[in-house]
């Protein structure tokens, strides 16, 4: 419970919100580096994903050796980076980060344009659509869901993974974490660590949001969804609700 308060105590000081290297500053650290990870896996994993998808070929090799990739350490990539020209900081950082966010992306873009159901496509051919039109007014649009989840999922990891910056003199919020721990300030510590978790929660409800505009087809809410579920039973051929 200490621990607690004195987390919460940390957080109410305005001073270490906006004094030089407070959590604003290390905020916009934390999210620049993040953008820039989410959008560069998204510029190579996206573009390789939809042609994998939309012809099918060397796709199963390609998305299990990305998800074999998963296994391998961000820190592992940091310490490379070290012994080479990229060294440590923001640039390292970003760049494994990225690394780190691409199978999803990858996968599920996959998943999404191999799921869209064959007829479709081969209607839309039959309308005289050529490969780009198909892949753009017809797989894309059904396999928006799965390609969001897997730039959801992908930005999620990376927000929470991009503490392990502070490392590396990446900066970040994880700076607030390995400062406090190396001075046994395990308040602080903690205040560190929901700062990054709330910011990873944030992510999800942002992109869900974005996620459920960009997706073709009716838009409802889930909670008026749930309202009507609940509503007036509807009444049968006889006039009596059910």
């Amino acid at each position: 419970m200490n621990l607690l308060g004195e987390a919460v105590r940390y957080l109410n000081d305005p001073f270490n919100w906006t004094r030089r290297g407070g959590i604003l500053e290390l905020l916009g650290e934390h999210l620049r580096i993040s953008v820039l990870a989410v959008l560069a896996a998204m510029l190579v994993a996206l573009p390789v994903g939809v042609l994998l998808g939309h012809t099918g070929r060397g796709g199963g090799f390609t998305v299990g050796l990305s998800n074999v990739s998963r296994a391998v350490p961000t820190l592992a990539l940091l310490t490379l980076f070290a012994v080479t020209p990229i060294g440590f900081g923001p640039t390292a950082t970003t760049i494994a980060l990225a690394v780190f966010a691409v199978p999803p992306i990858l996968t599920n873009t996959y998943v999404g344009f191999r799921s869209v159901d064959r007829d479709v496509v081969e209607a839309a051919r039959a309308m005289g659509m050529n490969g780009r039109q198909v892949v753009l007014r017809a797989e894309l649009p059904l396999a928006a869901p799965l390609l969001m989840t897997g730039v959801r999922t992908a930005a999620v990891q990376v927000v929470a993974t991009a503490t392990l910056a502070a490392l590396v003199a990446g900066g970040g919020l994880g700076r607030i974490i390995t400062l406090a721990f190396a001075q046994q300030d395990y308040g602080v510590v903690l205040a560190g660590a929901i700062l990054v978790a709330a910011l990873a929660v944030l992510t999800e409800l942002l992109l869900v949001v974005a996620s459920w505009a960009l997706t073709p087809g009716e838009k409802r809410l889930p909670f008026l969804s749930a309202r009507r579920a609940t509503g007036t039973p509807e009444p049968t051929a006889s006039g009596i609700p059910l």
